[in-house]
């Protein structure tokens, strides 16, 4: 969070109608048994519209060179049990891009069932003992070597409060990204849907950019992308595909 603290983030909050998408959710539930992950879907999502807008993927390195990465790996917050305890941990989606949602949602599905995902091997163990102002140039990877970052930790990240509650609201998070999805609670509330009024559900999402790389014209032409995406439920199959 110290090193976020240092970057030129700015945070969107939006809300996306996801009735659809829920509604599909639901269905797939009721025929099938299976709970399709809603954060597998947003990632789904999310790397589409990167993909529909490459220069979002990107990094600016110490000299002032961008480099744009052709794969999108996602790293998601994924809820887990530690030591008996649930918990958010970081699991990194790779190639995200070219990937379908059932895909993802089995790889998280994994994720979550592993023993302790936050094990450490005896490195890991004893470089967490190293003073602080060390451990913290981990976290200057993006500024240094965007490249090793990518390998370490992905190109952009997904991260959710919505999963530890219930209701609508949006949260705003520091994050060494280029691009960050934050994702909230989800509230019903009357829309306008063919000139009548109905009662749809709503996610709040926070998008966080990093203006050193991202302007504002991209960034909101990105958001749109991914607001069409989420609200015609893309990439969730029927029930007969599951």
């Amino acid at each position: 969070m110290r090193t976020a603290g240092r970057r030129s983030n700015v945070h969107g909050l939006v809300e996306f109608d996801v009735t659809e998408a829920r509604d599909r959710i639901r269905t797939i539930e009721a025929e099938t048994g299976a709970r399709l992950s809603f954060t597998a879907f947003v990632v789904c999502c999310l790397a589409r519209a990167i993909d529909d807008h490459p220069d979002i993927n990107a990094y600016r390195d110490w000299r002032g060179r961008v480099h744009v990465f052709d794969e999108v790996d996602v790293n998601v917050l994924v809820e887990t049990t530690v030591d008996g305890e649930r918990m958010g941990v970081p699991h990194v989606v790779r190639g995200a891009d070219g990937r379908s949602v059932r895909s993802i949602h089995d790889e998280i599905r994994t994720a979550q069932a592993s023993p302790d995902p936050t094990a450490l091997s005896g490195l890991s163990a004893l470089a967490l003992r190293l003073p602080g102002f060390v451990r913290r140039l981990v976290w200057r990877l993006p500024q240094w070597f965007p490249r090793r970052w990518k390998d370490v930790a992905g190109t952009v990240a997904v991260t959710s409060v919505g999963m530890f509650g219930r209701g609508g609201g949006w949260a705003v998070s520091p994050t060494n990204y280029t691009l960050q999805l934050t994702v909230g609670g989800i509230s019903r509330k009357p829309r306008l849907v063919d000139g009548e009024l109905a009662t749809r559900e709503f996610l709040h999402l926070t998008v966080t950019f990093d203006h050193d790389v991202v302007d504002g014209g991209p960034a909101t032409r990105f958001v749109r992308r991914l607001g069409e995406l989420i609200e015609d439920a893309h990439g969730i199959p029927t029930p007969d595909d599951w």
